[in-house]
């Protein structure tokens, strides 16, 4: 039998999810089959509304050996699994004769655990999960969350928490839910039989292709037991994501309420003498804490130095004798020493770090308001992680619609631990890049407008101006607005200030669930969203609900992040520019995902208002702006108010 030809297959595919097949996409479906059957890695970019999960999926299917795709998102991997992957499979099957299967996987602590919820969590003062429902009152959020997911337990199919509708908050969640470390194993657990992160397992290694998310893929690299099936193929979309997933994942914290949980439920599992040494060194650890100020430590101070070895080893002894006794008086004494020995062990693993002192490791004091302090531990850098545990044996995509920085692969190549393109090395692995462009005509369809003239955004303070200017925006665009700040404190206070000045309903992220506001403001044109950093990357409206995209100054990383500043630093000291590799680079990124809010649809008109003049005068400007989208470019302000009236009044002669 011929085998059937990518074009084909990748037309098939299109019509059966009613799309258009479009040039780009059909680049990207040759460039991955091309990766696939050289055992080669790619860089692709794909704008918005270029098909790319199709780009990606058929030539995955057609290939026929296991793949995993693994995204940022808890939205594309719901619309793989539901929409894409389906249809996909439908329309590949007379052609392909056979029938790939697909499963999603995620972390253990994502399902419901069936021993957590009929044997109880155990907690610190002996109350399982059905004191939890009787302390909590049934008309208490918790108390109606607790008895909801009761029901639910016996009717899921999957015990997956993104199939519960509408969600529970993450306090309840975590009474009838477990870490990996805490999970008591299926040869150990009374429900192991009907376990659903076992039953996720099982169907993620059977399926043909396995969609998880870029933290599960990071913890199967670090952690070097294999949570995901063998592969051949690894897809990464939303690939821009993944260094700052893979940082979140190799990150270690201490507090000290987390050390106090892990000496009471340890203290009844071990002798006296070591339970003391344990509770010691966790008030020692709390006493210095109570002092710390926020910023990174260089060298470690000498008061926590000692609390954290203190802890190190009081905690290593604990993990001993937990391991060597028995109690049966201990109610359901497996799943509390287990429960114990995660938390000891945790505390023990970031203590050891920190005290080795990797110069590979940044670590800092972080301070909140109503939690206190927070120990913090970070990789200064993931990349030779990723080069090492990504690109060996198997064929990697990377995909997102925002790969090239500044105009090139090589910023994001360097990120994942490769080198410059077409640099090749015994251990360096080979890639390609390709921008396979976008279906929307962005000097056509857009205007990226620079307030030129207002003053440079300073570190405080409220910029009149600036506010000024929004006002007048808005006002000409007739609403459909969607304003992205660089801080919460920013986008709060345009909001305050605004609510006063305009007539449009102005709707501020906090005030609702995320769902909720997109939803709002996508069904009222007159109407603005302001927000931070999930509105950057996290909306797709569509329409003329969002005409107008702003943004207040250009985000670059605070200048007291801790970690972002030792990067910075560290580029430095290796003879590089540490403010363009990181602080524009990581601005330019998320500059590029908010300018993708504007224009999602071939009929979208619109403006993106950048009120930072640095991008039309500072020398870093011209590199940011090669990131975004290839908008029409003006500082003429009378010129976009213009526009803006137009695209308005058009918008409302079509009733919308």
């Amino acid at each position: 039998m011929t085998k059937p030809s990518l074009p084909d297959l990748l037309h098939a595919a299109v019509s059966a999810v009613g799309g258009t097949e479009r040039p780009g996409q059909v680049a990207m479906a040759e460039a991955v089959a091309e990766a696939i059957d050289d055992n080669s890695h790619r860089l692709i970019q794909a704008g918005t509304g270029t098909g790319k999960s199709l780009g990606y999926l058929v030539p995955a299917l057609a290939h026929g050996e296991r793949v995993v795709v693994a995204t940022a998102t808890l939205a594309l991997q719901r619309q793989l699994v539901e929409r894409d992957l389906p249809r996909t499979v439908d329309a590949l099957h007379p052609q392909l004769r056979r029938r790939p299967q697909f499963a999603m996987l995620k972390g253990r602590s994502n399902y419901l655990c069936l021993h957590r919820l009929h044997e109880g969590a155990p907690q610190d003062e002996e109350e399982g999960l059905f004191d939890q429902f009787e302390a909590a009152t049934p008309t208490s959020k918790l108390g109606k969350d607790l008895l909801r997911l009761r029901d639910w337990a016996d009717e899921t199919e999957t015990g997956d928490r993104d199939d519960l509708t509408p969600g529970v908050s993450d306090k309840a969640w975590a009474q009838i839910s477990v870490s990996s470390r805490e999970c008591l194993g299926a040869t150990k657990c009374a429900y192991g039989a009907e376990c659903f992160a076992g039953a996720a397992r099982e169907r993620a290694k059977l399926a043909d292709v396995v969609v998880t998310n870029h933290a599960l893929l990071a913890i199967d690299a670090i952690e070097g037991a294999p949570v995901l099936p063998q592969h051949e193929v690894l897809i990464v979309d939303e690939a821009h994501e993944l260094v700052s997933r893979v940082t979140g994942v190799a990150t270690g914290e201490l507090t000290p309420g987390q050390v106090n949980r892990a000496v009471k439920r340890s203290a009844k599992l071990v002798d006296e003498k070591t339970a003391d040494a344990l509770q010691t060194a966790s008030e020692s650890f709390e006493r210095v804490m109570e002092l710390a100020l926020p910023g990174r430590l260089e060298q470690i101070p000498e008061d926590l130095g000692y609390a954290l070895m203190s802890l190190r080893d009081a905690a290593r002894n604990v993990i001993s004798a937990i391991g060597a006794t028995r109690d049966k008086s201990v109610h359901d004494e497996d799943a509390v020493r287990k429960q114990a020995l995660a938390a000891v062990e945790s505390i023990h693993s970031v203590a050891e770090r920190i005290t080795n002192g990797s110069e590979y490791d940044v670590v800092w004091y972080e301070r909140h308001d109503r939690f206190g302090a927070t120990l913090r531990v970070a990789p200064l850098s993931v990349s030779g992680l990723l080069r090492e545990k990504l690109f060996e044996d198997r064929s990697v995509v990377l995909t997102s619609a925002t790969l090239k920085i500044g105009g090139d692969f090589n910023g994001v190549a360097a990120s994942l631990g490769l080198s410059a393109e077409g640099v090749e090395g015994d251990d360096v692995p080979a890639w390609k890049g390709l921008d396979v462009g976008s279906p929307f005509d962005y000097p056509k369809q857009g205007i990226l407008y620079v307030a030129k003239h207002l003053a440079t955004p300073g570190r405080e303070g409220t910029r009149g101006d600036m506010m000024d200017e929004l006002a007048e925006l808005i006002e000409a665009a007739g609403g459909r607005t969607l304003g992205l700040f660089s801080s919460m404190r920013g986008a709060k206070a345009a909001a305050e200030e605004l609510r006063g000045r305009i007539d449009n309903p102005i709707l501020l992220q906090g005030e609702e669930t995320l769902g909720e506001l997109i939803k709002a403001f996508a069904a009222d044109p007159k109407t603005c969203l302001f927000g931070t950093l999930s509105l950057w990357q996290g909306v797709d409206v569509p329409g003329p609900s969002c005409q107008l995209v702003v943004m207040d100054r250009i985000p670059f990383p605070r200048p007291d992040d801790p970690l972002m500043s030792a990067r910075q630093k560290s580029v430095e000291e290796h003879g590089g520019n540490g403010f363009m590799a990181v602080a524009a680079t990581h601005a330019a990124l998320l500059m590029a995902q908010g300018a993708g809010r504007l224009v999602r649809a071939t009929g979208d008109r619109g403006v993106v208002a950048v009120l930072d003049p640095r991008l039309a005068t500072a020398r870093y400007g011209s590199f940011l702006r090669a990131t975004l989208p290839d908008f029409w470019y003006t500082t003429d302000r009378n010129q976009v108010r213009r526009s803006l009236a137009a695209i308005d009044a058009t918008a409302q002669a079509d009733g919308k």
